[in-house]
C-alpha cells in the first residue's frame, strides 16, 4: 500500500499483519479522494478506526492541514506512528490510542472540530450506527462537515432516518461501499 498523490506521493506504507485491518486499494482510495479533493485544502480531517492510517495520511499528503487518527489496536497504532514519521507528516497529526466513542469525548474536551470525518469500522459490527449517534450529539463537527462511512456492501443505513444526517452520495465497489453524509 502506498500514498498515491500529493507531497508524500509514492511512499509505501506499512500495514498491520493479519486480517484485523482491511487496507483500502489504490483504486478505491483514488475514487474517494476524487470526491473529497475540493474539500481537502486546509481541512481538519478525522480518521476513525484508522487501521494503518493510510486514509488520513493520504488526506494530509493532498493538502489537509491536520489529521487526528483514532485506533485502539496496538499493531495498527504502531503502523500509524511509523507511517506518519516515514512520510514526514507527523507534525500535522495526533494519534488517539483509544476506542472511537472515548475519542469523540476526548476530542470534544480538546475543542477539536473537523471538516471531514472518515470512518472504517469493522464490517457488520453496527459500530457506524453508534458512532453516528454520538457524532450528532457532539461538538466536533460543523453543520457542513462531510462524513464518509466505509462499510460492507450489505450494511444498511436505514437507521439514518433516526438521525440528523442524510446521505448525499454513495459509491459502491465490489465488496464494500462509501456512504457520504451531511447534516440535515
Amino acid at each position: 500500500m502506498r500514498v498515491i498523490a500529493g507531497k508524500a506521493r509514492r511512499l509505501n506504507l506499512k500495514t498491520p499483519e493479519g486480517y484485523e485491518t482491511r487496507p483500502t486499494t489504490d483504486k478505491i482510495k483514488e475514487t474517494l479522494f476524487n470526491i473529497l479533493g475540493p474539500y481537502l485544502a486546509d481541512a481538519d480531517f478525522l480518521d476513525l478506526c484508522s487501521g494503518s492510517g493510510a486514509i488520513g495520511i493520504e488526506a494530509l499528503s493532498r493538502g489537509a492541514k491536520y489529521a487526528a487518527f483514532v485506533e485502539n489496536d496496538k499493531a495498527a497504532l504502531d503502523c500509524i506512528r511509523y507511517n506518519l514519521k516515514f512520510t514526514k507528516l507527523d507534525s500535522q497529526a495526533e494519534v488517539y490510542p483509544m476506542g472511537v466513542l472515548e475519542a469523540i469525548r476526548a476530542l470534544e474536551i480538546k475543542g477539536k472540530v473537523f471538516d471531514i470525518v472518515f470512518m472504517d469500522p469493522p464490517y457488520n459490527s453496527n459500530l457506524e450506527r453508534d458512532i453516528l449517534f454520538n457524532l450528532q450529539k457532539s461538538n466536533i463537527i460543523y453543520c457542513d462537515t462531510i462524513i464518509v462511512v466505509e462499510a460492507s456492501k450489505q450494511t444498511s443505513f436505514e437507521f439514518l432516518k433516526e438521525t440528523n444526517f442524510r446521505q448525499f452520495k454513495k459509491k459502491e465497489y465490489k465488496s464494500n461501499q462509501h456512504v457520504f453524509l451531511e447534516i440535515t
